[in-house]
């Protein structure tokens, strides 16, 4: 196995390594199939900001309950950020989205068992045939954000 120097954004070696052919997976969950909304549909970990936290803080404890890992923001960063406009609901909002980097495997993830039905490890491709089919939330909103450098094919 070939394995790869974790980097802070200060370009510092964190002490840290990662499995070079792990490189591009992202990890997914699955809506219960009880849930109202999207039943079984999959996703990327997230949830919605309580009043008085920030957008950082959400998605750290979201990403913990959902799966049971913890970042930090050192680990992570906000790539994107979108407005959801839904005046037939009333409900308008804003999407950050961030990518968090970090050396786990699937042993360490705990989903938790009222929210998420399963998770997986993704590459890009995979993501992309659940959003082509209708089965992964918001694909169209994520789309670009999968074919960029870091995503490459061979490493997935």
């Amino acid at each position: 196995m070939e394995y790869w120097d974790i980097y802070d954004r200060g370009k510092h070696v964190t002490g840290r390594r990662m499995i070079r052919n792990r490189a591009g997976r992202i990890l997914i969950t699955q809506r219960k199939a009880d849930k109202e909304w999207a039943p079984l549909k999959w996703e990327i970990p997230g949830g919605g900001v309580r009043a008085g936290e920030r957008s950082e803080e959400t998605v750290l404890r979201e990403v913990a309950e959902e799966t049971g890992l913890h970042f930090t923001m050192e680990q992570g960063r906000c790539i994107h950020t979108y407005r959801s406009n839904s005046p037939a609901e009333q409900n308008n909002y804003f999407v950050d989205i961030y990518e968090f980097w970090g050396d786990f495997t699937q042993a360490d993830v705990r989903i938790q068992d009222d929210e998420v039905e399963a998770f997986r490890l993704a590459s890009p491709q995979e993501i992309g045939a659940l959003g082509e089919r209708g089965d992964f939330l918001h694909y169209h909103r994520l789309e670009s954000l999968l074919v960029r450098p870091g995503f490459s094919e061979e490493e997935a």
